[in-house]
């Protein structure tokens, strides 16, 4: 069995990851957090702008997951916002006019491992377009090749849905000239990262080729890592002056708690590492 096919069924067949499991409770998100959904909510103020105000002005969330970045974006937006989970098995809404969003979901998407042109697992050497793209990609590899053809074709796909708007998504990645020679396979269960197991029981991922992603889409694009996006749209993790907790204890609290998770949006380390890669179509930023 090639590894995709195998990744395939880890995650999304009938006994997979994330069939049977609610992945909040396993990993922390930058979706799941309160403060990324208020910075989100103002980069959509700046493209509500942008587009005239249209109605409905759409927020499509790919891999939605428990839906907890919706709802946090929810009470943040306009009446005639119009939230639009998308999760497996649903199909994403043609016409997008507004935000297509997808946060750490192309790290979830199956894809081949090869060594010396073969196929790992199986040993057959790779197909011809995979060839193309480890060429084009990821030349001259030393040791195992993440192919992120498939990726590619997810990114272009769901970015086709857009009429007018953005389409942002982000994620752990890497890019031409800087592609790890080790595998970053990963695991995750019960919030720490485990031993990446092919039997349902943990979370899967793999970083994204995402020059390859965007370039896939033949639309421009730009990127930034989660820090520099962050920053731009106003979270810094600045801790608040020592004297507010004499005049406002609780309000002090309530800072020191927001410093707190800015810092860990911004870590370059961690979450800050993200890239977030932007293709705005019949707007500018």
């Amino acid at each position: 069995m090639r590894f995709r096919t195998a990744m395939h069924e880890a995650l999304y067949g009938p006994a997979g990851f994330f069939v049977r499991a609610r992945p909040a409770s396993h990993f922390l998100t930058s979706a799941q957090s309160p403060l990324f959904a208020r910075a989100l909510a103002r980069l959509i103020g700046e493209l509500d702008e942008q587009l005239g105000r249209p109605d409905p002005f759409d927020v499509v969330d790919v891999g939605a997951g428990g839906g907890e970045l919706l709802a946090n974006l929810q009470p943040l937006l306009p009446g005639r916002a119009r939230l639009r989970p998308v999760e497996i098995g649903d199909h994403i809404p043609d016409g997008i006019v507004g935000l297509l969003l997808a946060t750490e979901w192309l790290d979830n998407v199956p894809l081949d491992l090869a060594q010396d042109g073969r196929y790992l697992h199986d040993g057959e050497p790779v197909s011809a377009p995979d060839a193309e793209w480890i060429q084009r990609w990821w030349p001259n590899p030393e040791g195992t090749v993440e192919i992120g053809r498939e990726r590619d074709k997810a990114w272009a796909k769901a970015v086709s849905h857009l009429n007018r708007g953005l389409a942002l998504t982000v994620d752990y990645g890497h890019f031409l000239g800087t592609r790890p020679s080790a595998p970053t396979l990963a695991g995750f269960r019960d919030g720490r990262e485990v031993e990446p197991l092919l039997d349902g029981s943990t979370d899967l991922t793999c970083h994204v080729a995402i020059d390859s992603a965007a370039a896939a889409t033949g639309l421009p694009w730009t990127v930034l890592t989660q820090r520099e996006a962050l920053h731009w749209l106003g979270v810094n993790g600045t801790r608040p002056p020592l004297e507010l907790a004499y005049h406002d204890p609780a309000g002090y609290l309530r800072a020191l708690a927001e410093a707190s998770e800015a810092a860990t949006l911004t870590d370059p380390n961690g979450l800050g590492g993200h890239w977030w890669l932007l293709h705005p179509l019949g707007c500018a930023l």
